[in-house]
């Protein structure tokens, strides 16, 4: 006998294709919420709509709203989002779009502070966050160690082009993973999140780090009383006069020559 058919003529779908499909949502809802915060209640709200042009519409505007919403509401839990304009700082679009550029009232103190005196000293400089935190407490911000507090942020090097110093741009389009050389005592080893991507390096912009503009940071972290450690690869900490706050990472956490980290 064949199998009943449904009002257009199909078999009726399965119990099994319905946990199917709330499966590979769940698991999608939990990684868009892992990487933006807001991603994953957007992505499930939006599967309200049936038709899927208009899903992919909710989404957009649900995400959009969920994530303005949090400019207002972020405060009440303790954090404050770094500007994804202006000058003298501000954090990369991208990172502003994912949610990850929250941090508490004090490490937005130090990053104010830090991007004026930079200013200052060499200025039309622009200091460039990359990843802070997520606007609520705990949620941990992939696939960082840490950065689950507010008390962190990543900021991206300064770098020159053949016409001089470059505002606001990196090498590597999301600021991370472009490494600059240097000798490394770190053995391989798993796992770990030392990735060494060396056959993405090529592709990078053709810049040169900016050694007068990393100094002066790492001067200005070393005298600010705020700032607890700095994480910067030994090879560059020790070309640039780092203070006694800079440290190695350790071999299994993220290469720090890509981006300068610090933390209250």
């Amino acid at each position: 006998m064949r199998p009943a058919e449904g009002a257009a003529g199909r078999p009726p779908s399965r119990p099994s294709g319905r946990w199917r499909g709330f499966t590979l949502h769940a698991a999608l809802a939990l990684l868009l919420t892992a990487l933006t915060f807001t991603g994953g209640l957007a992505w499930l709200l939006s599967r309200a709509f049936r038709r899927r042009p208009h899903r992919w519409l909710a989404f957009a505007a649900l995400y959009l709203a969920l994530s303005a919403a949090l400019w207002f509401t972020a405060p009440l839990l303790g954090r404050q989002p770094v500007p994804c304009w202006g000058e003298p700082l501000r954090a990369k679009a991208i990172y502003c779009a994912m949610n990850r550029t929250y941090v508490v009232p004090e490490m937005k103190a130090v990053l104010t502070d830090l991007a004026t005196a930079m200013a200052k000293a060499h200025p039309g400089t622009l200091t460039l966050m990359l990843d802070g935190s997520f606007p609520a407490t705990g949620l941990p911000l992939l696939p960082h160690l840490s950065h689950h507090d507010g008390e962190k942020a990543d900021l991206a090097f300064w770098y020159r082009g053949p016409s001089g110093y470059s505002p606001g741009r990196t090498r590597a389009p999301l600021g991370y993973f472009a490494f600059e050389p240097g000798p490394s005592q770190c053995p391989h080893a798993f796992p770990t999140l030392r990735w060494n991507l060396a056959w993405l390096q090529p592709l990078w912009r053709d810049m040169a780090l900016d050694g007068a503009r990393l100094r002066e940071a790492l001067r200005l972290l070393q005298a600010d009383p705020r700032v607890g450690k700095v994480f910067l690869e030994p090879h560059l900490a020790q070309a640039h006069g780092a203070g006694s706050k800079t440290r190695f990472q350790g071999c299994r956490a993220a290469r720090h020559d890509d981006h300068l980290h610090f933390q209250l």
